[in-house]
C-alpha cells in the first residue's frame, strides 16, 4: 500500500447521494470503500472488522448523522483502544464555521472537510489521513520492537550459563519476529548450546546429526568474520526438527528454508546464530536490524560466558587436584572428607579441608577463602600447603591461625579467610580448637545427642590477637564435624537457624562418620549456590591405642 491509493475508506454519511457521491470520487483515486448510513451502522461495521483484522484506514464521517453527531462518534472511537488509531476526516456542508472546525479537531478528528469541495481536495485530505495513520502505525511498531529488544538484551545479559543464554536469545527472537525462532552459541571446544522457542510445533526433535549440520553451517558462515552477516540456507541444506510448516499461522506460507542472524564479537569468540524460518511469501518486514542487534549483545555475552566457564574448569580442576576424595589416615583414628562443587551456573569458591598427621596428633582444619573466582582457589592451595609446612615445627592450633593470618597479611593483603583447626590426641581424646571465623566445629554423639563447641576468633587476614584454643576430650563414641558455609547458608534465612538445622541432622544421623557425611549431603547439600566442604573424624575403638611422638 503506498501514500496514493489503496487504502480501505470507511464513509458515513446519512444522505443516499452524498454517501455514493464520496464513494466514487474515492474509488476513483484506487481507493476501497466501505459505506455507512448513520453512526450504530459505521460501529457495528467496524466491530465486524476488528474481528475479522481488517479495520479501515481512514472514516470520513458526516457532522450531521441522525443518531449521533459526528463528533460524538469521532470520542467514541478515539476512547475505544482498537479504534483510536483510526483517523477521522468530519464533513460538513452546514457547520463550515471555524468554531466546528474546532469541535471537531477537540474530538480527536484529523481533518475537516467543507462540501461541496473538489475531488482533488477530497482525495488528497483522505491521503494525508492515510499517509500519517501509517507513519505513526511504523513508528508505534517500531518503538515495541524497541522495547522487546530492550528486554530480551537485559535477558541476555543477566543469563548465568551458555544453556541460560541460548533460551534468552531464542525466546527474544521469537517475540522480535512473532515467529518460531532457534538459538545456537558454539563453544571454543565445539559443544554446541542451543534452544528452540516454545512456539516450535514440529512433530519431531532435531537429532545429533541436525546438531552437526548446524554447527558447521554456522561455523562456515562465520569463517574469518567479526561482527554480524546475514544469510539464507534452503530447505534442503537446513536440517529439519527446528521449524514446522504448522508455525506458518499467519498466511505467510510453508517455510522454504532459514534466515540465520550470525554474530561474534571478536576473532577467535564463540560465533552465535540466531534462526528463524523463511517462508514461501516472506517474513515480518523491519525486524532484521533488531535481530542483528539482539545477535551481537548474545554473541558479546557468550563470549564473557564462555571465559568464565573455562575459568571456572580450570579452578576446579585445581581444587580437585588439591583436595583428594580421600586422605591418609592417622593411626587410631578415622577420617572421612567430602567435597561438593557449587551448581554449574554459579562461581567456584575456596573451600579446603586437611587432614594431617603431626608430632602431637591428628590435625584436622577446614576453611573458606572470601571470595568467588580463580584467585580465591588459588589463595586456598597457599593456604594448604602453608599448614602443611606450618604444623611440621608446631602443630599447635592458636598458633598455626596466627603464622596462616601473617602469610595473608604479608603476600595477599587484600584477602580474608575463615579456618578452623582440630588438634586431636589419639591416645586421650584431648582436642584442642581454635577458630578464625569459621562454623565451629559439632561433636555428634552416637546416642542421638549434638551441640558445637565454643570456639571463637577474628578472620585470617586481619592482624587481630588470637585467643587460647578451646579444649574438649573426644570419646570414642563422639563424631568431630567440620564443615563450610555452603552446606547450611541459604539466602534470607539466618544463620542461627540454620546451624541448629545442622545439629538436628547430624544428631539422627545414622552411626559412622561415612554415614554422617551421606546423610548431611543427602538432606542439606542439594541445589547449593556455594561449594561445600565436609570433613568428620572419630576415634577409632580398641585397646592400647598408640601416641603419636
Amino acid at each position: 500500500m503506498n501514500a496514493k491509493a489503496g487504502s480501505t475508506i470507511l464513509v458515513v454519511d446519512d444522505v443516499a447521494a452524498s454517501r455514493y457521491a464520496l464513494g466514487a470520487v474515492l474509488r476513483r483515486d484506487g481507493h476501497r470503500v466501505v459505506l455507512a448510513a448513520s453512526a450504530g451502522e459505521a460501529l457495528i461495521e467496524l466491530d465486524v472488522r476488528r474481528r475479522a483484522g481488517e479495520l479501515p484506514d481512514v472514516a470520513l464521517v458526516d457532522v450531521g448523522l441522525p443518531d449521533m453527531s459526528g463528533f460524538e462518534l469521532c470520542r467514541r472511537l478515539k476512547e475505544t483502544p482498537p479504534f483510536a488509531a483510526l483517523p477521522v476526516v468530519h464533513f460538513s456542508a452546514a457547520r463550515i464555521a471555524p468554531a466546528d472546525r474546532c469541535l471537531g479537531l477537540d474530538a480527536g478528528g484529523e481533518a475537516y472537510l467543507t462540501v461541496p469541495a473538489e475531488p482533488e481536495e477530497i482525495q488528497a485530505v483522505v491521503r494525508a489521513a492515510a499517509r500519517g495513520a501509517r507513519h505513526r502505525s511504523d513508528a508505534e511498531a517500531q518503538a515495541g520492537h524497541l522495547t522487546r529488544l530492550a528486554e530480551t538484551i537485559l535477558d541476555v545479559q543477566s543469563a548465568r550459563c551458555p544453556r541460560e543464554l541460548a533460551v534468552a536469545a531464542a525466546a527474544g527472537t521469537a517475540r522480535l519476529t512473532d515467529g518460531p525462532a532457534a538459538a545456537f552459541v558454539i563453544a571454543d571446544d565445539g559443544e554446541l548450546h542451543r534452544s528452540l522457542s516454545r512456539r516450535r510445533t514440529a512433530a519431531s526433535l532435531p537429532d545429533e546429526g541436525a546438531h552437526d549440520t548446524v554447527v558447521r553451517l554456522i561455523q562456515r558462515g562465520m569463517a574469518g568474520q567479526v561482527g554480524v552477516r546475514e544469510t539464507v540456507v534452503p530447505a534442503p541444506v537446513w536440517p529439519a526438527g527446528f521449524f514446522h510448516a504448522a508455525e506458518a499461522s499467519d498466511g505467510t506460507g510453508r517455510p522454504v528454508g532459514a534466515r540465520l542472524t550470525l554474530a561474534r564479537a571478536r576473532d577467535g569468540s564463540a560465533p552465535v546464530c540466531l534462526a528463524t524460518p523463511l517462508y514461501d511469501r516472506g517474513s515480518a518486514p523491519g525486524t532484521g536490524r533488531f535481530v542483528g542487534r539482539l545477535a551481537h549483545a548474545t554473541a558479546v555475552a557468550a563470549e564473557r560466558l564462555l571465559m568464565y566457564e573455562m575459568e571456572r574448569h580450570i579452578a576446579l580442576t585445581l581444587q580437585r587436584s588439591f583436595l583428594p576424595a580421600h586422605v591418609p589416615q592417622t593411626p587410631g583414628t578415622e577420617v572421612v572428607v567430602r567435597y561438593e562443587p557449587a551448581s554449574r551456573d554459579t562461581e567456584i569458591g575456596g573451600d579446603f579441608y586437611a587432614s594431617l598427621t603431626t608430632s602431637q596428633g591428628l590435625l584436622t582444619g577446614i576453611g573458606d577463602v572470601v571470595g568467588h573466582s580463580l584467585d580465591a582457589a588459588t589463595v586456598m592451595v597457599e593456604i594448604r600447603h602453608a599448614l602443611r609446612a606450618y604444623c611440621i615445627e608446631d602443630p599447635d592450633p592458636r598458633t598455626l591461625a596466627g603464622r596462616l593470618d601473617s602469610m595473608l597479611q604479608r603476600y595477599h593483603p587484600e584477602v580474608t579467610a575463615t579456618l578452623c583447626l582440630a588438634l586431636v590426641d589419639p591416645a586421650t581424646g584431648r582436642t584442642r580448637v581454635a577458630n578464625a571465623g569459621h562454623i565451629p566445629p559439632l561433636v555428634v554423639t552416637d546416642d542421638g545427642t549434638a551441640g558445637y563447641l565454643t570456639a571463637k576468633g577474628p578472620l585470617l587476614g586481619l592482624g587481630l590477637d588470637r585467643p587460647p584454643p578451646t579444649e574438649t576430650v573426644l570419646r570414642p563414641t563422639d563424631r568431630l564435624l567440620m564443615v563450610t558455609d555452603g552446606l547450611i547458608e541459604t539466602r534470607g534465612t539466618d544463620l542461627a537457624e540454620s546451624m541448629e538445622h545442622l545439629r538436628t541432622v547430624a544428631a539422627g544421623a545414622p552411626l559412622g562418620v561415612t554415614a554422617l557425611c551421606d546423610t548431611l549431603l543427602d538432606c542439606l547439600g542439594h541445589n547449593r549456590e556455594d561449594d561445600i566442604a565436609l570433613l568428620a573424624m572419630r576415634l577409632r575403638t580398641g585397646n592400647n591405642l598408640p601416641r603419636l611422638s
